[in-house]
């Protein structure tokens, strides 16, 4: 028997839950669909929100050809395959197959090459899904060819739908009487995940029985989810668990747990340049100005880690976790552009000081665009205390230094520069 999100897997657009903004009436996805004229794009997205479904819609809905390929398992050659297919079986005046590509960002640079010249002569109309920015995963080539669509997490009341849904439409749980009094567990454990929600709604739905009543609780769906754990993980969909425990644990200062973790990753088959992205990330966001080589050593780890590849990249990203784990913490820069941008937000487009204007034209220069500039290597210690906040912030302090040796001595610094300016 299939798995229920597969059997309730929506084959039409009026079947299809969420991404609203991308496929509810008027919006730019269907009204492509519904001319019957769309172009290469990507899909960009969390798991189990419908990147998949949606493929598949389109191409049933404008009734083309549909060649899946999966980027774990497919190469080079198994791409050039499926194009001559798609150009064999094309018809005079009939529409482009479509060449669906699941988890494109997995390919790579010479397997998104060998696209290219399909996508270009219109012998094929290329959908790509990925849970990764294409910005970084896809080939600029192919991504100027392509539009980008972002598909976002289902809502509570979309997944509260897809329950109900496959509680009266899918043909073996009808047969059972099942009551939903409390959906929270349910999403909780799903987290924005359609197919995630199904696996939990199955799993639990397991334990009823014919012709008695079923109630599911939050109780009840945590109980069940605990016992049977290895079941509900068996697909590796724990991805982003894994990888928020990784930096929470970086960030807890554990280097055990973040060596575990990131062992649950490797042997999962996590792409290590998504691990590396997320150590350069932490390196800044939870270790920062306290250890400022935090992020030469991640940004070197990234590097040399996709240069070598596995088996051995085990082994520098492993290196660089302990290192992130065992350094100091700060994250004063990550809350110091937090604040300025909550203040832009605020404030508006302050006007700059005229003196710290650009004056490159005669009227520049008349309008006292950088009159009383001070040029600071003019004055001792190469310092002189100027205004260079719009008067109506001046003064306020975004970055404020944390309690750690490398920002105390910070701190000490700015409070010679600057007095009581900033508070320091």
């Amino acid at each position: 028997m299939q798995p229920l999100a597969e059997r309730m897997r929506p084959k039409s657009l009026s079947d299809y839950i969420g991404q609203q903004h991308l496929v509810g009436e008027g919006k730019v996805l269907r009204q492509a669909i519904e001319s019957g004229k769309i172009p290469s794009f990507i899909l960009w997205g969390p798991p189990g929100v419908g990147k998949t479904t949606l493929a598949g819609i389109i191409a049933n809905q404008l009734k083309r050809p549909f060649y899946p390929l999966s980027a774990i398992n497919s190469g080079v050659k198994d791409i050039r395959e499926t194009i001559q297919k798609a150009e064999s079986g094309r018809f005079f005046n009939a529409p482009n197959p479509i060449l669906f590509i699941d988890e494109i960002h997995r390919f790579s640079k010479s397997q998104q090459d060998s696209l290219l010249g399909a996508v270009e002569k219109g012998t094929v109309t290329l959908i790509g899904a990925t849970t990764e920015n294409p910005s970084f995963e896809v080939i600029s080539a192919l991504l100027s060819r392509s539009q980008v669509y972002v598909l976002q997490h289902l809502e509570k009341a979309e997944m509260i739908a897809m329950i109900d849904k496959a509680l009266a439409e899918d043909e073996y749980l009808q047969k059972l009487n099942v009551k939903v009094e409390e959906y929270d567990a349910l999403l909780h454990f799903s987290g924005g995940d359609g197919r995630k929600l199904y696996n939990v709604l199955e799993l639990v739905t397991n334990f009823a029985t014919e012709g008695e009543e079923f109630v599911i609780t939050n109780k009840g769906v945590t109980e069940r989810i605990q016992q049977n754990i290895a079941a509900y993980d068996k697909s590796g969909e724990q991805h982003y668990d894994i990888i928020s425990a990784f930096i929470k644990s970086i960030r807890g200062s554990d280097p055990n747990a973040a060596v575990y973790y990131l062992a649950r990753m490797i042997e999962g088959g996590e792409d290590i340049k998504f691990i590396a992205r997320r150590l350069v990330i932490s390196a800044s966001e939870d270790i920062g100005l306290a250890n400022p080589n935090a992020l030469l050593m991640a940004s070197t780890a990234f590097q040399a880690a996709t240069q070598v590849g596995l088996p051995e990249a085990r082994i520098i990203l492993s290196q660089a976790a302990i290192y992130l784990a065992t350094s100091p913490k700060s994250n004063s820069a990550y809350a110091a552009i937090k604040a300025a941008q909550a203040t832009v937000r605020e404030t508006g487009n302050l006007p700059v000081p005229l003196s710290l204007r650009n004056a490159p034209t005669k009227l520049m220069k008349s309008l006292n665009y950088g009159k009383n500039y001070k040029y600071a290597h003019d004055f001792d210690g190469n310092f002189t205390a100027a205004e260079f906040m719009p008067k109506e912030i001046s003064g306020t302090a975004f970055f404020e230094p944390q309690e750690n040796a490398a920002e105390k001595r910070t701190r000490e610094h700015l409070r010679g520069l600057w007095k009581e300016k900033y508070g320091y």
